[in-house]
C-alpha cells in the first residue's frame, strides 16, 4: 500500500513566496554556497558530476543544479557528489529527499545536506504565539517546524547512507526590531507556506504585540533585536564495498575490561 505523506508544505504557495525573493536578502543561501565550498576542499576527492539541489540556482555558478521539487530531476547512479542546500526543511517527504538523492550518487558518491535546524526563529515562533493568544485568543500555524539534529542526523540511515555524520551552527543575526525580520524573510521567501496556515493577513494589533514582545524578550542594548538561525549538515556516503565497515558482533579478540585494565 501506498505510503501517505502529510501535505504540511503549499508547494504552489512557497514556489510563489520565493519568485518574490531578491537576491540581496538571500545571504543564508550564500552562506551555505561558500560553506559547501570548504567543506568538498577538505576532502580529498575529484568529483566529476556534481548536481545541486536548490530554489536558487544563480547562487550556484559552475555547478547543474535543480529544483526542489517532490520528484527530483536526477538519474539512477548519475552523480559522484549531490548538495541538497538549504531546501529539505519545505519538504513534505524529507526522507523521500535523501532516498531520491542516495539513488542519484554513484557507489560511494558524497551526499552534502544544508537544512535549518530546531532553533531557527525560535523567538519568532514564541512572540507570535504569545500576541496572537493574547489578541485573538487562539493560536494558528504561522511558522514551519523544523527538526533538531538528532531527528536530522537519523533521517541519514533512514535513507540508507553510509558514515553518517549530523553538525550544525548557530549565528544570531539582529534587526531594528522584529517587524524589519519579518520583512527580511519575505524577502528571501520563507514566509510561511504551510498547508494550514491562515489565508487571510495577520491583524496589525497582532504583529505589533508580537514586535512589542520580540524588544522586551530580545532587545539588546542598541535598540535592536536578535533572531536565531541554526544551520544543520548532513554528510553521508553511498554504500560501497571500499568503505570501512563496521566488526560482526562477537568477533572481537579482546574484551574491553582487558583493554581497560592499567598496564603494569
Amino acid at each position: 500500500m501506498r505510503r501517505m505523506i502529510p501535505q504540511l508544505t503549499d508547494r504552489t504557495a512557497l514556489t510563489q513566496h520565493r519568485a518574490r525573493a531578491t537576491r540581496e536578502a538571500l545571504f543564508l543561501h550564500e552562506d551555505v554556497a561558500a560553506e559547501a565550498q570548504e567543506r568538498l576542499n577538505e576532502v580529498n576527492r575529484t568529483f566529476t558530476d556534481a548536481v545541486v539541489v536548490t530554489p536558487f540556482p544563480e547562487l550556484w555558478p559552475g555547478f547543474r543544479t535543480v529544483p526542489d521539487a517532490e520528484v527530483l530531476e536526477l538519474e539512477p547512479q548519475s552523480q559522484d557528489l549531490v548538495i541538497h542546500a538549504l531546501c529539505l526543511h519545505w519538504a513534505n517527504d524529507p526522507v523521500g529527499q535523501l532516498v531520491q538523492c542516495r539513488r542519484a550518487l554513484r557507489p560511494d558518491g558524497l551526499l552534502l545536506c544544508a537544512t535549518l535546524g530546531g532553533q531557527t526563529l525560535h523567538e519568532l515562533r514564541a512572540v507570535l504565539a504569545e500576541a496572537e493568544a493574547a489578541v485573538s485568543g487562539g493560536l494558528s500555524p504561522r511558522v514551519l517546524p523544523m527538526a533538531d539534529i538528532r531527528d536530522l542526523g537519523g533521517l541519514m540511515q533512514r535513507a540508507g547512507l553510509a558514515l553518517p555524520v549530523a553538525d550544525t551552527f548557530t549565528r544570531r543575526v539582529t534587526y531594528r526590531d522584529a517587524l524589519h525580520l519579518m520583512h527580511d524573510l519575505r524577502a528571501m521567501g520563507e514566509t510561511s507556506a504551510l498547508t494550514g496556515r491562515p489565508r487571510h493577513f495577520t491583524k496589525r494589533s497582532v504583529l505589533m504585540e508580537a514586535a512589542r514582545r520580540y524588544h522586551e524578550a530580545f532587545g539588546d542594548a542598541d535598540g535592536r533585536v536578535g533572531a536565531t538561525v541554526e544551520t544543520v549538515w548532513l554528510t553521508g556516503w553511498a554504500p560501497a564495498d571500499s568503505q570501512p565497515q563496521p566488526l560482526r558482533p562477537g568477533s572481537a579478540t579482546h574484551s574491553l575490561a582487558e583493554a581497560l585494565r592499567p598496564k603494569d
